[in-house]
Order: C-alpha cells, then structure tokens, then sequence
C-alpha cells in the first residue's frame, strides 16, 4: 500500500524536518503538495560529476522551469543549506533511477546507489507557492481532491547546455476566467518556485492534445467555466534526461518532493 500524507498527524504535516523524516522511515511514499506551508520544496537532479558543470549551465539559461535553490559538493548527500539534518538519500519520499534515459526503477532511498561523483541540483517547486493561492481563496483542484498535480510535456523547447536539450514541461491547475488575472499576480511573486504561468488557455497551442492524460502526475477535472493554466516544471530535467539518453540520473518521482528548511 503506497503511503501518503494522510498518513501524517497535524505536526509532521507542517513540519519539514518531520516530513523528511516521515519519507526517511516509510511513512511518507506519495506526493508532498500541500505539506509544509511556507517552505520551499525542492525537485531534485543527480547526475556524474562530468556532467554538472553543463547542466548547471542549463539550468542558468533556462530558469523558469530550473530555478536553482542550491547545488551540492561533488559526493555530498548532505545540504545544509536547505537543512542541517538532509540526507538526500532517503529524505525523498520516492526517486527515480535513470540509465541511458529509461526510468529503470522507482525506489523509496537510493544510498546503494550514491557515489563519490555525483553532484545534486534541487531546483524550486511550484508546490510552494500554493499556500499563498489558497491563502486567497484559490486553492489549487489537485490540493482540495487529495492528488498529484497533472504534468505534460509541451512542444516549446527549453534552451540547450552541451548535451541537455529538450522539451519544456508543465504543471496544470484550472482556475475560473474571473481569478486568472489573480492567481497570475500571486504566482509571479514567487520567481524561485517558477513564477508566472508560461501560458494560460489553449492547451493545443503548446503541444497538449489531451488534458485527460498527463504524462505524469494525476488528471484533474476541468469544468466547463474553468481555463487551465501553465507553469514551468521542475520535471522538465527529467523529460531531457529521456530525450538525450543520458547515461545515468538519479531524480525525485514527480510531485514527492524534498521539502526543505527554506523559507519561501
């Protein structure tokens, strides 16, 4: 039975050091929207050292769905610049392993895995921001039916850095014609959790032929009155991973995030 964060009481929900600990000791196995409120969570990246200094670059040049909250030292599980007691081996509540850009397993720790090589990337989360949307009434669909956010990859492609290139990907939260203008001006406050919408609308125009289906994440009912929206994702790394067959990643399970000390 996979486990979620309806398993967590009051305090480990509101608590980062707590959520952490819950995916640490198998509590906590499913997507972290909503846990938290007021930190920042984090997409995680781990690639070969030979490696990091151009997707670094990447991340410089594509900023909107890469947004970089902090980098590792080469073989360093630890960051205690998001919190003093990380261990991004097992602080996760599900990884991803990824060899020649196949996602060969989905594991709930990867320290048989980790080597002296690896350098990790934690990019922003648009998770964090969503306490704010719901702070004004607009809480997002995926939060009030217990879900993962849908994700989709688009046909707009993201800015390439040596051998990453690829297709940008976003997250989708439908709103009514009536709170778009709002929830653009709430997000945009929050560059580092990846900011304004990259489009509202017509999901056709950026390559998204079916909102039912979401290449990851969970599918959200769409109301008649309601018109999705489009935010940069911090899976986008993921989609590059499988396009440009990158020899080995280690990433987080779209939407079960390391949810960090930082204070959005």
């Amino acid at each position: 039975m996979t486990m979620t964060s309806a398993n967590l009481d009051s305090f480990e929900r509101t608590d980062p050091r707590a959520v952490r600990r819950a995916a640490r000791t198998g509590v906590l196995r499913g997507p972290t929207t909503g846990l938290a409120p007021g930190f920042h969570q984090a997409n995680m990246i781990v690639l070969p050292g030979p490696l990091a200094e151009d997707f670094h670059r990447f991340c410089d040049l594509n900023p909107k769905p890469c947004p970089l909250l902090a980098v590792g030292s080469s073989g360093d599980a630890s960051l205690p610049a998001l919190g003093a007691d990380i261990d991004l081996r097992t602080d996760l509540p599900r990884y991803r392993v990824w060899r020649d850009g196949i996602a060969v397993d989905e594991r709930f720790d990867v320290h048989d895995l980790w080597r002296d090589d690896l350098v990790a990337f934690l990019l922003g989360c648009s998770f964090s921001c969503e306490e704010a949307l719901a702070a004004e009434g607009l809480c997002p669909k995926h939060i009030t039916a217990g879900t993962n956010v849908s994700m989709y990859r688009t046909t707009i492609e993201c800015t390439p850095a040596g051998p990453f290139q690829g297709p940008l990907v976003v997250s989708m939260r439908p709103y009514l014609a009536g709170e778009v203008d709002r929830v653009v001006d709430i997000t945009s406050r929050f560059p580092l959790a990846h900011g304004a919408p990259v489009h509202v609308g017509d999901a056709g125009k950026i390559g998204i032929r079916d909102l039912s289906s979401p290449e990851y994440g969970d599918p959200i009912d769409i109301g008649r009155d309601e018109i999705p929206m489009f935010w940069a994702c911090g899976v986008t790394p993921q989609a590059v991973i499988a396009r440009m067959r990158i020899p080995f990643a280690i990433t987080h399970a779209p939407g079960c995030m390391l949810v960090t000390d930082l204070r959005v």
